[in-house]
């Protein structure tokens, strides 16, 4: 991916990409109901267009099989024209995301391997940054760019080298990741993904005032932080899970090809299929990896 053009934009101006998960096999089962998650979303994304006449907010929605958009701003009507009780950007919002989850759900029955639990997130962040290079070739003048992943369920290891890709993707756009996890554990995947791009990692700890969480983190402008404290992650883990058995590793073989990690040592590689021996295969400490590996 080419690097991203100078910025020549207004400071304060700002798009926001939202990656939204919507796991039905976590939130089925979680104390937090997605609709209550989702209220405090709403109350967000309209506190972001608020804050400034020229702000733009997309939503992607990133469900078990598929990813979709399912909100821009640019493309509304009239989103300040409240329809019923609540304003249209809820209204169109709430319908896209509803056929999405019954059209994510039907290609999930489709599916002969089976359903899958973990949510695409590699797929919703290829999503978001192809939206915003074409931001960037739109012309010189454009919002700050910058993705928020609202993550609930656990990291999945089969995408990690696609979620690496569009992590190393991003950096060399300088489109900062700002990650927002919900789930019970942390995110490996969003940790690195906030830490290597520049952006934020905030697991908030009482999850009735996650709009709060979400106001005074996650809804400042670029330039804007150069002057806040924000959060900062007291340790990011750095270790990446195998590709045969998907646990996390500390010490692995790593194919020299496609860099795929494997927790004992392969005649084969099953990512990519190239055939080394002991002399080709590299064993590293995977953490000191991921510190150093170029976009792959």
């Amino acid at each position: 991916m080419a690097s991203a053009p100078s910025k020549l934009y207004a400071d304060d101006v700002s798009l926001l990409v939202v990656l939204l998960d919507t796991n039905p096999f976590f939130w089925s089962s979680f104390s937090f109901p997605f609709s209550k998650f989702l209220s405090h979303v709403l109350t967000f994304l309209n506190s972001i267009l608020v804050l400034n006449q020229f702000n733009q907010v997309v939503v992607i929605a990133t469900g078990c099989n598929s990813c979709d958009y399912i909100y821009d701003s640019s493309m509304a009507t009239s989103p300040s024209i409240e329809s019923g009780s609540m304003p249209a950007l809820c209204s169109d919002l709430l319908q896209k995301l509803e056929e999405f989850v019954t059209r994510d759900e039907h290609l999930g029955k489709q599916d002969s391997l089976g359903p899958t639990t973990s949510s695409l997130l590699s797929g919703s962040l290829s999503m978001a940054l192809c939206y915003i290079q074409r931001v960037f070739r739109s012309g010189p003048l454009h919002p700050q760019p910058r993705i928020l992943c609202l993550q609930a369920s656990s990291d999945g290891p089969e995408q990690y080298v696609a979620i690496m890709n569009a992590i190393f993707s991003a950096q060399r756009s300088m489109v900062p990741i700002d990650s927002c996890y919900i789930g019970s554990n942390n995110s490996a995947f969003l940790q690195q993904a906030s830490y290597i791009t520049g952006g934020v990692y905030q697991k908030p700890q009482q999850l009735d005032g996650l709009f709060q969480y979400l106001l005074t983190v996650f809804a400042t402008d670029l330039h804007s932080r150069t002057f806040l404290q924000l959060p900062k992650s007291v340790g990011v883990d750095f270790r990446a899970s195998c590709f045969c058995h998907k646990k996390t590793i500390d010490m692995g073989s790593i194919c020299s090809v496609c860099l795929s990690i494997f927790c004992k040592h392969h005649k084969k590689c099953s990512t990519c299929g190239s055939v080394f021996g002991q002399a080709h295969s590299d064993v590293a400490s995977v953490s000191n990896l991921k510190r150093k590996t170029p976009e792959t």
